[in-house]
């Protein structure tokens, strides 16, 4: 494998959780439009993405490859607890 291939695979493999990271922190500011989330919108994106870099990490190294549903939906249930956690939305 080349290097311009490796890039490649490389951005094949955190797509996910880079686009899943947008849109939750874009759909939490328009949600809680009413609550203070802070003017900065790539916080929320940055701790998303790094941390479904990392479940997309921990899934390749339990499973060996790379794309199982179960990896996918551990990706969606930390993003959508890490952005409820930083949007504070249990205090109602």
């Amino acid at each position: 494998m080349g290097p311009l291939d490796f890039v490649f695979h490389l951005i094949g493999f955190v797509a996910p959780a880079f686009a899943l990271s947008v849109l939750v922190a874009l759909a939490a500011r328009l949600l809680w439009a009413g609550r203070p989330m802070g003017d900065s919108w790539w916080v929320p994106v940055t701790v998303n993405f790094i941390t479904g870099t990392a479940v997309l990490g921990a899934g390749l190294w339990l499973w060996g490859r790379d794309g199982k549903m179960a990896t996918y939906a551990a990706l969606v249930a930390v993003v959508a607890t890490g952005q409820w956690i930083m949007s504070r939305a249990w205090r109602g």
